[in-house]
This record gives structure tokens, C-alpha cells and sequence, in this order.
């Protein structure tokens, strides 16, 4: 799960694995394999890194530093 902001300042919690694409026009816009469409503050770079980031955190490849 990662969290983002919408676009009016609140936060919500997302299921990374089911992001289908990530696409920036101008807003970061995130479709996800349910239909489900969401726009968010964060660039489309950082919700790959988060996505990358908590799947690591599941295969346990986290960095712990």
C-alpha cells in the first residue's frame, strides 16, 4: 500500500499492485486494473518509486538502513 495526496490536500492509501498505468497531464493521473481512475499531486516518478518501494517491502528487499 502506498499513500498520495489528491489534488484538494488529502491523503488516501492506494493498493500498488493494482496500478495499471501512471500517466502526468499535467496532474499525475493513476489507472488502476479495477477501472478505477485516481488524480494525485504526486509526480508520476515518485508513485513508481513508492510502488517499487513497497514491493521490496513485500519480497523483503527493503532497505533497512
Amino acid at each position: 500500500m502506498i499513500t498520495v495526496t489528491r489534488l484538494d490536500g488529502s491523503r488516501f492509501v492506494l493498493n500498488a499492485e493494482l496500478i495499471r498505468t501512471v500517466e502526468s497531464a499535467p496532474d499525475t493521473l493513476i489507472k488502476l486494473t479495477t477501472g478505477d481512475t485516481y488524480m494525485v499531486r504526486e509526480t508520476s516518478n515518485d508513485i513508481v518509486r513508492l510502488a517499487v518501494e513497497y514491493g521490496r517491502l513485500l519480497r523483503g528487499l527493503a532497505d533497512t538502513r
